[in-house]
């Protein structure tokens, strides 16, 4: 063979190695897009699974061996050693191909979008393997006879199994890479979304944010609306400012005079820039408590960081504020704003008042009563106290902008369930489906829905994440409460439903009946052993795969 076509086959070899190395790490970069791309939180998710990171290193160690055994076979023949060779790679890159697919075979939450920023780390991420696995060639090439040294020898190849061996931290050095690059296409949809939305002096920009309950708010408002004017809100979770520049560039149309974003927020200042994004005239804020404290480290973060929607409302606009919410009164307390109101079921100065609730396992029923003294009675298919509050500061707002209490009550009727929140599920088990709840407050209030049914009840649940130093004492006072409202715990997992588990038991909660599961499957498996006709299922939230144990 010559040496072209000896070049020509040892770059084929260099990109079958970089492509598989780069389809192994696409399990990684799923972890990396479920952390929202930040780079310090992807860390803490490997540094947590840090099992993960060994299997790899383990492929690189074994390639390695392989290949430095090569050059004692060689005292076999030839052949021996060249078989060693050979199959040094093609083991390194079968590993890596068996990984991918296994990965590939696992049931996954949220599979992995690919995403143009995905495309272009998986770009970086075979270059940077195709790079390192090039260098032995190099290398050779430039030794004296073409033989490098031991040292060389084991370094250099040591190099050329790094990715493979290292892939998780080459995702984070392809995340390094990009970051820049990722900036600037943020920047240039960020604005152009923000140019669009500027240009639009029309439309009544409405901002919503929370600790929970603003999905919620966010389409009770929206269908209230509806009846008077033509309304766009962001869908599902969508609540970044990538999501919400999105959808404004993609769903926006001349005939909308009304938008509604969803405001999300892990740390200081993400509200203070989707404020800057959609300008907001209008505000309403559910509620302010512990979630994401792993992120945003305290309490008064939190509510520092839901204070950025009232200051970033515009000067001639206003904030309607969650009443019941003892942090909430006092945001609305020292807020500045001229036009300032307050929502809720209980307490003075409410410019609109939910009352006479009749909370069931069918529905809700309670009146609306205006700051004026004039009031409605309402009808919901909506489970639990707390999204009765979310309607009347939906309610609250529709109201301020001309809306009749008659065309709110008409349009609450309507109102049906937001997926997996508190969503009912009928049929001879009823499933009450709050999946997507990860905080104290919504726990809580889902287990008072839980109550309301008479027949057998069970709750589903892995515990509650990111609630920082406190997620423990938060689980456990969420099985006491648990304790109280359900007569079969399915718990998931380890790390938090230990905690649940005490919390249960310090309650003389009955052992028998604590069932532990591995994943959501298996727990669903031993459902079938609990339920009965009659009985009533709650799923209380159900953590993303970048949290799976």
């Amino acid at each position: 063979m010559d040496t072209g076509t000896t070049a020509y086959a040892f770059w084929a070899v260099v990109a079958i190695e970089a492509a598989a190395a780069a389809l192994a790490a696409t399990q990684f970069i799923h972890m990396l897009q479920l952390e929202s791309y930040q780079g310090k939180m992807y860390l803490k998710w490997l540094f947590r699974h840090a099992g993960d990171a060994l299997t790899f290193l383990m492929v690189g160690i074994v390639a390695l061996a392989l290949r430095a055994s090569a050059a004692f076979l060689v005292h076999y023949g030839t052949l021996v050693a060249n078989i060693a060779y050979v199959g040094a790679d093609a083991l390194y890159v079968l590993m890596l191909l068996l990984m991918y697919f296994a990965d590939r075979k696992k049931e996954k939450k949220k599979p992995l979008v690919y995403t143009g920023r995905v495309k272009r780390l998986i770009a970086v991420l075979f270059l940077l393997s195709a790079a390192f696995a090039a260098s032995l060639f190099i290398s050779v090439e430039a030794s004296p006879n073409g033989i490098p040294t031991w040292g060389a020898f084991l370094l250099l190849y040591g190099l050329r199994y790094l990715p493979g061996a290292l892939l998780p931290l080459f995702v984070f050095l392809a995340w390094l890479i990009t970051y820049p690059l990722e900036e600037a296409v943020k920047a240039w949809y960020f604005n152009d979304a923000r140019n669009i939305l500027k240009k639009r002096t029309d439309l009544i920009k409405i901002g919503i944010t929370g600790s929970y309950g603003k999905t919620s708010a966010k389409h009770a408002l929206g269908e209230i609306l509806k009846e008077r004017y033509d309304v766009l809100y962001t869908p599902g979770s969508f609540n970044t400012p990538m999501g919400v520049s999105r959808v404004v560039r993609e769903k926006l149309k001349d005939d909308h005079n009304v938008f509604i974003a969803e405001m999300g927020a892990r740390y200081k200042g993400d509200i203070e820039e989707l404020c800057r994004l959609v300008g907001p005239r209008y505000g309403i804020i559910t509620s302010v408590g512990k979630q994401h404290l792993e992120t945003f480290g305290s309490l008064e973060n939190v509510v520092a960081t839901k204070s950025e929607l009232m200051e970033g409302i515009a000067e001639n606009g206003a904030c309607f504020f969650n009443g019941d919410n003892a942090l909430c009164r006092e945001m609305y307390e020292t807020s500045k704003l001229t036009d300032k109101f307050l929502f809720g079921t209980d307490g003075d100065g409410l410019y609109m008042k939910a009352s006479e609730l009749s909370v069931s396992a069918k529905g809700s029923r309670f009146a609306l009563t205006a700051q004026g003294g004039e009031s409605v009675a309402c009808e919901t298919k909506l489970l639990g106290r707390h999204n009765i509050i979310n309607i009347a500061g939906a309610a609250a707002l529709a109201h301020f902008l001309g809306l009749t209490l008659e065309e709110i009550a008409a349009a609450i009727a309507r109102l049906k369930p937001v997926e997996h929140r508190l969503e009912l599920i009928e049929g001879p088990v009823t499933v009450i489906d709050d999946a997507f709840n990860s905080n104290p407050e919504g726990a809580k209030e889902a287990l008072e829905v839980l109550k309301s049914f008479s027949g057998k009840r069970i709750v589903v649940t892995p515990g509650m994440v990111e609630l920082g130093g406190e997620e423990s004492a938060l689980n456990r006072a969420f099985g006491q409460a648990m304790a109280k409202a359900a007569d079969v715990a399915i718990l998931v997992g380890y790390e938090r439903a230990e905690p649940i588990r005490e919390g249960l038991m310090s309650l003389g909660f009955d052992e028998k009946n604590i069932v532990k599961a591995k994943s959501l499957n298996e727990a669903a498996e031993l459902l079938k052993l609990y339920t009965e006709p009659g009985a009533a299922v709650l799923f209380e939230n159900d953590l993303p795969d970048n949290y799976d144990e």
